[in-house]
């Protein structure tokens, strides 16, 4: 009978498998034998225009798609993905009846939980709004931080946590306290907000490792700004980006509170690997070496284990801060901007428009021995995506320039970028494709998905580049187990044409 019972388990494992897709239910994936060098689009929908289709989850009970429209009145449209050829939007939810307006959207379980910024004010508290998947009926209403902007369940549906950006106002007369809030589901949604405050007393060494704190305030707990949140496959921790701050939140979710900071340093453009293009206006697409240097500013993250040790994937997008308060942003051609006749002894023909006059960087930093003039130039974001070890922080893999050369092979590269933040990688995805750990990454300013099979961390292969819609947000993949068609499936919304696409893989 023993014998009889460990043959039937064994039927059932070889016709089921696991997989981790980050903050989705973990349900047993039907084995298939995908190709994910092999995704095309199989479907299509646009839904508005700019602002239209930012990000969406998806729910298996009803084969809905969630994604938030902010191109004209603020709401949710409901996708029906019965048939994923042909997308079909069956309804909108709007929340103009909740005083806010939607940033992000996640599912589990029947339950859709949407994070909304204050309407009235954004530096005012913000919410999470829950509905049933099915009805549409509102659940419950929840209060969070100031602009909550990215929203997820853990793996084990226990935990909703929002990333809290609390952006100032444009004067800087408010400037709330950038957090996370930690909503225990089975507790009647009780709400835990943890700010960064007791982490001041390390900003000495945090900035020397290339943390940044610089505001017209200079606090610590009200300059933090988080973005993004991936949560380990057992629930059990959270990391976050803070963009704006060049590091990487650690959070215990047990005992729910912030355990580390991980500074995130910078990238060196003088080096041949991570040459870059740095003029919108030179005629050409010209990748070189400078002396610059690029904090990694990730915005999306996601995480991924192999061999016990969790591993960290960021798009390095980069972010500076406009205000009339405070501006830490300028060209290198500024009248401004006066570099260090030592450090550059040809800084005159170095700030021409066609060679390095054009590329922005951070004000703010650079001034090494306070003489008022730059000793160093530091841009926004890395123009890569990043592997980081989950335990230490230390960086196991940057893709250099393969993304911005890629695209530029392909004809995607849009050189009037290159000033800025190049392909400007936005979005990440990790999940388990059979035996591998496959990452999709977006690129807002390619209009662009890449592919890479990241089963070896410090190794990565490209496996494929994919055209999208214009200015790719969000990316969601939805397993083989849990598709309408027993096929994989990614979907990238993008928000600057508002197109909703799905893509499938071929099987091997």
């Amino acid at each position: 009978m023993i014998k009889k019972t460990l043959a039937v388990f064994a039927a059932l494992f070889l016709i089921f498998g696991c997989e981790n897709d980050n903050n989705e239910n973990n349900t047993p994936e039907l084995e298939v034998n995908e190709n994910p060098a092999s995704f095309k689009e199989v479907g299509t929908i646009t839904i508005g225009g700019t602002g239209a289709a930012e990000i969406s989850a998806y729910d298996e009970t009803t084969k809905r798609l969630f994604t938030v429209n902010n191109s004209s009145t603020n709401k949710i449209d409901v996708i029906d993905l019965t048939d994923p050829t042909k997308p079909v939007v069956l309804t909108s939810i709007d929340m103009g009846t909740y005083n806010g307006a939607a940033n992000s959207v996640a599912v589990y379980g029947g339950k859709l939980a949407v994070a909304l910024e204050s309407k009235s004010n954004k530096q005012e508290e913000g919410k999470v709004v829950v509905f049933n998947t099915s009805t549409y009926a509102l659940i419950k209403e929840i209060t969070v931080g100031a602009l909550p902007d990215m929203i997820t369940f853990s793996p084990d549906g226990k935990f909703i946590l929002t990333a809290n950006e609390g952006e100032p106002n444009d004067t800087y007369s408010l400037d709330p306290e950038g957090s996370v809030s930690i909503i225990d589901v089975a507790a009647n949604y009780a709400v835990t907000t943890l700010n960064f405050a007791q982490f001041s007393t390390q900003l000495s060494d945090l900035k020397t490792k290339g943390f940044r704190i610089a505001s017209v305030s200079n606090s610590f707990a009200n300059d933090i700004e988080p973005e993004y949140i991936t949560i380990s496959s057992d629930s059990k921790t959270a990391w976050v980006t803070l963009q704006e701050n060049n590091g990487i939140a650690k959070i215990d979710l047990v005992g729910k509170k912030n355990v580390q900071l991980f500074p995130l340093g910078y990238k060196d453009y003088s080096l041949a690997d991570n040459a870059i293009d740095v003029s919108d206006k030179d005629g050409a697409i010209a990748f070189a070496t400078w002396k610059v240097k690029g904090m990694f500013q990730p915005d999306a993250i996601a995480n991924f284990e192999s061999n016990s040790i969790p591993y960290l994937v960021t798009a390095n997008e980069g972010d500076a801060r406009e205000y009339s308060a405070f501006v830490d942003v300028r060209r290198i051609n500024h009248s401004s901007v006066v570099l260090d006749p030592t450090v550059f002894p040809t800084a005159a023909a170095m700030k021409a428009d066609g060679v390095l006059g054009r590329l922005n960087i951070n004000t703010k930093m650079g001034d090494t021995d306070g003489d008022g003039d730059f000793d160093e130039l530091v841009s926004f974001g890395a123009r890569s995506f990043s592997i980081w070890n989950g335990n230490t922080g230390a960086l196991v893999f940057d893709s250099k320039n393969e993304l911005d050369k890629k695209a530029h092979e392909l004809g995607l590269y849009d050189d009037n970028r290159s000033d800025d933040k190049g392909v400007e990688p936005e979005a990440v995805y990790v999940t388990k494709m059979g035996n591998k750990q496959i990452l999709f990454v977006g690129l807002e300013r390619a209009d662009a998905l890449m592919i890479y099979d990241v089963t070896s961390p410090a190794a990565p292969k490209l496996l494929q580049a994919i055209k999208t819609g214009d200015a790719p947000e969000g990316l969601t993949f939805i397993p083989a187990a849990k598709s309408p068609n027993k096929k994989s499936m990614v979907i990238v919304s993008s928000e600057g044409d508002g197109s909703v696409k799905i893509f499938q893989p071929e099987l091997n």
